[in-house]
C-alpha cells in the first residue's frame, strides 16, 4: 500500500483530493487502495494488534510519551498541513496540534490506572476482578474539521487499550492522515498498527463486515452514521457515533450580557463555524433580546475574514466549495421563509471558499437554519417570551449534542439544564472538558460517550474473572 500522493491534473472518482480552500490550489490526490492493498492493510493491522496487545502497559506508555514529543517537535509542519488542507487559521492549527499532544500526555498519565484490573468484593472471600481487554482492530471514520484532534481523541485511547486502529479519514485531509501515521510509526508503535484506508463507501462497508474489524466509530453526518450503524448492527459489532448538532445558546434576562456576547461570538465563529458543538441557535429571552443582538452584531462585524496564514484574520475559508454552497442555500431558504438579514449572508467573491460572518434574525421552527445543522459562519437569533418558551424552542430540534445556558442564577440553571434534551449543557461558558466527564449525543446527534475517560474503556472487553476460595 502506497502512502504517497498521486499528483495528476485529471481527477477521477477513484481518488481522494486535497485542495487548498483559501486559494483553490490542488495540493495532491491520493489513489483509492486496490482490493489487494486493502487486504494487505487489514492483515498487517491485525498482526500488529496481536503484537501490541501483548506489549506491557509500561512499554505502551513509553511510546505515547515519544508520540507527544514528536507532535510538539513537528508542530509547525503539522499546523501548516492543517491550514493548507482545510483552511483553519494557522494560530488555531497550532493550538490543535498542542491539544493533541496534551491529550496524549493525559492518556499516558491516566490511562493505565483507568484500564487497570478492578477487584470486586464478594461473599465467601472469593477473589473476583474485572479486566479491560482489547478487542481487535477498530475502524474510525473521521471528519475534516479537526483533522488531527478528531483522530487523536479516537486513536489515543483505542490504541492504549491494546487495539489496532484503522483510519478512514475525510478525503480532503489525507495529508493530515498520513502525517499522523508517520508520527505514530516514528514514536515506535508497531508498523501497521495505525493504518490509513482510502476507499469508496462500498469498500468501507466491506471492511466493516470483515471479521478482523471488531468495532467502528464515526464522527460525521446523520446519513453517514445511519449507514455505518446499520452495517455494524447487521454484523453484530459495537459502534459509537457522533453526528453533529444544532446547539442552542440560551440567554436569560438576568445574564451578564457582555460576557455572553463575547462567549457567543467565539462559540459560533471559531473554525469558521465548522464545529459540531458550536453554538448555532441563539435563543434570547425577550427583555434582553435587543441589547444582546446589537452587541453581538457589533462584535461579529469586527471579525476579519481572509488568508488563514495572516495572523490578523480570525476566520479563514470554509473547507470545501460544496460546503459553502450548501450553507448559502440554507441561508437563502431561511430568508425566503421570513427571516431577516442582520449581517452578511453572502459568498465572498474571488478565489477560495470564503463566506461572510452572518447573523439572521426572526428565525424560528420550520426555517432551514433553525431545523438543520448550519456548518459554517452563520448565527441565528430567536426571541423567547420567557424561560419556558426558551426551553421549548431549544428542544424543537432533531439534534441533541450540547447547549449553552446563560443566567446569574446557577441553581435555576441546573434545574433548567435537566430539561434540555442534549448530551451536555454548559452554564455561563465553556471550560476545558475533563476527560472523565462523558460527552455524547441524544436524538439524532448519535449515541455513545466519546470522551468518557477519553474512551479508554469504550472499545474493550470488560471481562469479569471469579476465583473461588478453596479451603
Amino acid at each position: 500500500m502506497s502512502s504517497q500522493p498521486v499528483t495528476q491534473n485529471t481527477l477521477s472518482l477513484d481518488v481522494a483530493t486535497s485542495r487548498n480552500p483559501a486559494t483553490d490550489e490542488l495540493i495532491a490526490t491520493y489513489a483509492f487502495q486496490t482490493a489487494d492493498e486493502v487486504e494487505g492493510m487489514l492483515a498487517d493491522n491485525n498482526a500488529a494488534f496481536r503484537l501490541w496487545r501483548a506489549t506491557p502497559m509500561s512499554k505502551r506508555v513509553e511510546a505515547y510519551r515519544r508520540l507527544s514529543a514528536i507532535l510538539r517537535e513537528r508542530s509547525e509542519i503539522l499546523a501548516g498541513i492543517i491550514t493548507a488542507e482545510m483552511g483553519k487559521t494557522l494560530a488555531a492549527a497550532r493550538a490543535e496540534v498542542e491539544k493533541c499532544a496534551v491529550t496524549i500526555d493525559w492518556i499516558a498519565s491516566n490511562g493505565p490506572a483507568i484500564l487497570a484490573d478492578e477487584p470486586v468484593s464478594v461473599e465467601n472471600d472469593d477473589q473476583v476482578h474485572v479486566s479491560y481487554l482489547p478487542i481487535g482492530s477498530i475502524l474510525a471514520v473521521m471528519p475534516w474539521n479537526f483533522p488531527l484532534w478528531q483522530v487523536i481523541r479516537a486513536s489515543g485511547p483505542i490504541m492504549l487499550s491494546g487495539n489496532g486502529f484503522i483510519l478512514k479519514h475525510a478525503p480532503n485531509v489525507m495529508g493530515s492522515a498520513y502525517a499522523l501515521q508517520d508520527a505514530y510509526e516514528s514514536a515506535g508503535f508497531p508498523k501497521g498498527l495505525f493504518a490509513n484506508l482510502i476507499a469508496d463507501n462500498e469498500t468501507v462497508a466491506e471492511v466493516i463486515e470483515d471479521d478482523r474489524i471488531a468495532a467502528v466509530t464515526l464522527t460525521g453526518s446523520m446519513r453517514a452514521g445511519s449507514s455505518v450503524s446499520a452495517i455494524a448492527g447487521k454484523a453484530l459489532k459495537k459502534s459509537l457515533l457522533e453526528l453533529g448538532g444544532s446547539d442552542a445558546f440560551i440567554v436569560l434576562a438576568d445574564a451578564n450580557i457582555d460576557l455572553a456576547v463575547t462567549a457567543g461570538v467565539e462559540a459560533r465563529f471559531q473554525n469558521a463555524g465548522q464545529v459540531c458543538l458550536a453554538a448555532k441557535r441563539f435563543i434570547l429571552e425577550k427583555p434582553i433580546a435587543e441589547e444582546f443582538t446589537q452587541k453581538f452584531i457589533a462584535a461579529v462585524r469586527q471579525l476579519k475574514v481572509g488568508d488563514p496564514l495572516d495572523p490578523q484574520n480570525r476566520i479563514g475559508p470554509m473547507a470545501r466549495k460544496d460546503l459553502r454552497e450548501e450553507l448559502h442555500h440554507q441561508v437563502e431558504r431561511t430568508l425566503a421563509a421570513g427571516a431577516t438579514r442582520l449581517l452578511g449572508g453572502n459568498k465572498i467573491a474571488g478565489p477560495g471558499n470564503f463566506y461572510e460572518p452572518t447573523v439572521l434574525g426572526e428565525v424560528g421552527p420550520g426555517m432551514a437554519a433553525f431545523d438543520e445543522e448550519t456548518f459554517g459562519p452563520v448565527a441565528t437569533i430567536t426571541v423567547a417570551d420567557d424561560v419556558e418558551h426558551a426551553i421549548e424552542l431549544a428542544n424543537i430540534s432533531d439534534y441533541g449534542l450540547g447547549g449553552n445556558l446563560w443566567t446569574s442564577d446557577v441553581s435555576r440553571a441546573q434545574r433548567i439544564a435537566r430539561r434540555l434534551e442534549t448530551g451536555g449543557v454548559f452554564i455561563n461558558g465553556f471550560s476545558a472538558t475533563n476527560a472523565r466527564i462523558p460527552v455524547g449525543g441524544v436524538k439524532k446527534s448519535g449515541y455513545g460517550r466519546e470522551l468518557s475517560h477519553f474512551g479508554l474503556r469504550e472499545f474493550t472487553n470488560a471481562q469479569a474473572v471469579w476465583a473461588k476460595k478453596v479451603d
